[in-house]
C-alpha cells in the first residue's frame, strides 16, 4: 500500500498577512480608525456611532459565520489588525460569492488587501467548491478599481449613478473572476 503524505500548512496565512476570526476586542481598533472614506467606499457615510455600538456589532460578528458568509480580521506580520474582509452573497447552488474588504488608513498600499483577497478566493475555490468571485467597487474608489484589475479581475458591468456621496453620483462597477482564471493567474500556493 502507498504512503500517504499530509502537508501541514495554514491556509489562512500568506506571506504578509494572516486572516483570523473577529474578536469582540477588535472593536476598539476599528472604532479608532474613524475613516470616512472607508465607510463611503464600503456603503455610505453613517452618523457617528458610539464605541458601545461598535462593540455590540463586533460581538455579533464574532459569533461566527452564517452559511458561507464570513468576517475575517486581516493581521500583518506583527499581529496588528490592519483591515477586515468578509464574504457575502454566497450562492452554493450557482457557486458564486462576493467579498468586501477595507484596510485601515495607516496600512494602505502595502499589499495587504491583495493578499487577503487571494487567501479568501483560494479558500472559496479550493475548499468550498465555488467557481466565481464577484466584487462591486464604486467609481469614486480608484484604488479598489486598480487593485482588482491588478489581481486579474474582469470589469463585467457598470450600473450608472447608483451611488451618492460627496454631493455627486457615482457608478457601481462589477468585477468578476472565475476559478479557471484564478488558477491560471495563481497556480502556486500563496500560503507562507
Amino acid at each position: 500500500m502507498g504512503e500517504i503524505t499530509v502537508t501541514t500548512k495554514n491556509i489562512w496565512q500568506g506571506k504578509q498577512v494572516r486572516l483570523r476570526g473577529v474578536e469582540p476586542r477588535d472593536a476598539e481598533v476599528f472604532f479608532a480608525w474613524k475613516d470616512t472614506d472607508m465607510e463611503r467606499f464600503a456603503d455610505f457615510v453613517r452618523f457617528p456611532h458610539s464605541l458601545e455600538a461598535t462593540r455590540k456589532h463586533f460581538e455579533q460578528m464574532a459569533t461566527g459565520p452564517k452559511d458561507d458568509c464570513f468576517d475575517f480580521v486581516i493581521e500583518n506580520e506583527a499581529g496588528d489588525a490592519v483591515g477586515i474582509i468578509n464574504s457575502h452573497t454566497c450562492d452554493r447552488r450557482v457557486g458564486s460569492f462576493m467579498y468586501g474588504l477595507a484596510i485601515g488608513p495607516d496600512y494602505r498600499r502595502r499589499g495587504y488587501a491583495a493578499e487577503a483577497a487571494l487567501l479568501v478566493m483560494r479558500y472559496f475555490f479550493d475548499e468550498l467548491r465555488y467557481q466565481k468571485a464577484t466584487v462591486t467597487v464604486y467609481s469614486c474608489n480608484p484604488a479598489s478599481q486598480k487593485l482588482h484589475e491588478r489581481l486579474g479581475f474582469t470589469l463585467e458591468g457598470r450600473v450608472r449613478r447608483t451611488v451618492f456621496t460627496e454631493g455627486q453620483h457615482f457608478d457601481e462597477l462589477f468585477y468578476g473572476m472565475t476559478i479557471e482564471e484564478f488558477h491560471a493567474l495563481y497556480p502556486e500556493e500563496i500560503s507562507g
